[in-house]
C-alpha cells in the first residue's frame, strides 16, 4: 500500500499497528510493533531503532563472541531500521496492522553490511552494472502438525501428529483435510499482496508446497518473509504448527527449490536463444556455469544450518552432487522450461534457508561464470545420484561448507570479508554448540549398552 493510503486507513481507525521488520541471519523477521500515528509521523522519516546484537546471537538469542559489529566490547549499541515502504502492506491475519520491511543500517546512514538484504542488494548491484536483472520464485515446502506450537514445545517436538497419515504428493483428497489452514493461509497472502499459484500435496506426512508467481528477485525475498513468517502464525491461529527445517525425520525433507531467470535492464528475456545448445544464450550458459562451479564452495548459504544436511541424501530428490541437467531431477541444478520462461532451478536450498542468502549467492555464482567466461559441461542425462567417482559431491556437513566458504576466493570478492568472516563465525557458534550437545540418539545407544 502507499503511503497514502496508509494514512486513510489509520485516519478511519483501520489501522492502529505497523510492525517494522527485517530478516536476522536465520532468515527470521525481527522488529517492533509500533503506533501507526507514530509510524507516520516519525518513523517513515527517522527510522526505528533496535539493539545491533540482533546480528551476533544464536538462535536461541544468547550472545556469542566472535561477531566484529556486535559485541560486549562495544557495548551492544544500536542500528537504525530503515523502512522500505515499497514493500508496506497489510497483515490481513492480524487486526489493525500493516507490515513494512527494513533496511539497516548505522546511525551515520551506512549499511549493515552483514544484513542479509543488503547482501542481495549488493548483488543485484552488480548485475544491474553488467545491464542484467535476475528473477525469482522460491518453492518453499513445509509440514502441518495437528498440535499447536506450545503443545510441541513442551513435549520436546517428540511424538507429534503430522495432519495427514500417508504420502499424499499431488494427491487431492488427503490435502482437502488441511484446506481450512491452506486456504486462510493462501488469502492472507494475496491480502498481503502475494500472488498465490498453486498448492499441492508433498511426499512427507502432512507436507504441502505453496508456490507464489516469480518477481524481481528483491520483491520475492522479501515475499518469501512475510509468507514465511505470516504461515506461521496463521498455522497458529488454526490451533496447529508447521515447520521448514530442513530434514524433521527421516523421510523427505522441506525442500526450498530456488528459480531464477535473467532479464536485460530494460527487460527483454536473455537466457534463451534459438540454435544454441539446449536452447541457452551463451550469457546463460556462463551464468549457470558460474553457479556449477561455485556450488560447494557457496553451500553455505544455501545450506545454512546442521540440519540441513541431513537433507543430502541419494535417491530422495534431494541433490548429493555437483551436476547439472535439463528437467532433471536428480542434479543439484535443473535447467527447465523454454524461450522466455527458461530458467534455472537450484534444487540445493532446504526450508530452513536464508532466501536473501541464496540468491545473493546464486547471482555471486553467475557473475563470476559470466566474468570468467565460463563453460558449461555437458549436462547429467541419467541418474545423477550414481555419477561417477570424480564427480564433486556437495559438502556434507555445517563444518565442511563453512570451511569451503572461509576459503573461497568468489565469496570474499563478491561479499567481501566483513561478510565471509561474519556468516563463518555463525556456522563455526552452530558446529560448537552441536559438537557439545549430548543427544537423544547417543542416549537410546549408550546408556544401558555401552
Amino acid at each position: 500500500m502507499s503511503r497514502d493510503e496508509l494514512e486513510r486507513l489509520v485516519a478511519a481507525g483501520d489501522v492502529d499497528t505497523v510492525i517494522v521488520a527485517f530478516s536476522d541471519l536465520l532468515g527470521r523477521l525481527m522488529g517492533k510493533r509500533v503506533s501507526a500515528r507514530f509510524f507516520l509521523d516519525e518513523v517513515i522519516e527517522s527510522g526505528a531503532e533496535c539493539c545491533n546484537y540482533l546480528f551476533a546471537v544464536d538462535v536461541d538469542m544468547n550472545t556469542v563472541a566472535g561477531y566484529k559489529m556486535s559485541g560486549w566490547d562495544s557495548g551492544y549499541g544500536d542500528m537504525v531500521m530503515r523502512p522500505d515502504l515499497s514493500t508496506l502492506r497489510r497483515a490481513p491475519w492480524l487486526p489493525g496492522t500493516a507490515l513494512v520491511l527494513a533496511d539497516l543500517v548505522w546511525h551515520d546512514g551506512s549499511p549493515i553490511e552483514p544484513a542479509p538484504r543488503q547482501i542481495l542488494r549488493r548483488q543485484l548491484d552488480r548485475l544491474n552494472q553488467r545491464g542484467l536483472r535476475a528473477y525469482v520464485a522460491t518453492e518453499l515446502e513445509f509440514m502441518v502438525f495437528d498440535d499447536t506450537y506450545r503443545q510441541a514445545w513442551a513435549s520436546g517436538y517428540r511424538e507429534l501428529t503430522p495432519a495427514s497419515d500417508y504420502n499424499l504428493d499431488y494427491a487431492v483428497m488427503a490435502s482437502s483435510r488441511l484446506e481450512p489452514l491452506l486456504r486462510d493461509i493462501r488469502q492472507h497472502m494475496q491480502g498481503a499482496g502475494l500472488h498465490w499459484e498453486a498448492v499441492k500435496g508433498e511426499c512427507n506426512h502432512g507436507q504441502q508446497e505453496l508456490g507464489f508467481r516469480y518477481d524481481e528477485a528483491l520483491v520475492s525475498c522479501d515475499n518469501h518473509g512475510v509468507y514465511k513468517n505470516g504461515a506461521k502464525e496463521i498455522a497458529d491461529q488454526h490451533g496447529k504448527s508447521l515447520t521448514f527445517m530442513a530434514k524433521y525425520d527421516e523421510r523427505e525433507g522441506n525442500s526450498c527449490h530456488i528459480h531464477m531467470s535473467l532479464r536485460s535492464t530494460d527487460g527483454a528475456a536473455i537466457a534463451a536463444e534459438d540454435g544454441q545448445p539446449f536452447g541457452m544464450s551463451p550469457t546463460f550458459r556462463s551464468f549457470v556455469a558460474g553457479q556449477l562451479a561455485t556450488l560447494r564452495e557457496l553451500t553455505l548459504q544455501y545450506a545454512p544450518n546442521i540440519n540441513s544436511y541431513k537433507r543430502f541424501a541419494d535417491r530422495s530428490f534431494a541433490p548429493t552432487v555437483v551436476a547439472w541437467g535439463v528437467d532433471n531431477r536428480t542434479c543439484a541444478l535443473r535447467v527447465v522450461g523454454h524461450g522466455d520462461n527458461l530458467r534455472v532451478e537450484c534444487r540445493v536450498p532446504g526450508g530452513d534457508v536464508n532466501q536473501y542468502l541464496a540468491v545473493a549467492a546464486l547471482i555471486a555464482g553467475g557473475l563470476h561464470g559470466i566474468d570468467k567466461a565460463l563453460e558449461l559441461p555437458e549436462p547429467c542425462t541419467g541418474n545423477a545420484y550414481e555419477a561417477t567417482s570424480d564427480v564433486e559431491r556437495l559438502p556434507a556437513t555445517l563444518a565442511e561448507a563453512m570451511t569451503l566458504f572461509d576459503a573461497s576466493a568468489v565469496a570474499r570478492e563478491a561479499f567481501g570479508d566483513a561478510v565471509v568472516n561474519h556468516y563463518v563465525n555463525y556456522a563455526r557458534v552452530e558446529v560448537d554448540a552441536f559438537n557439545a550437545a549430548v543427544t537423544d540418539w547417543e542416549r537410546v545407544r549408550g546408556f544401558e549398552r555401552f
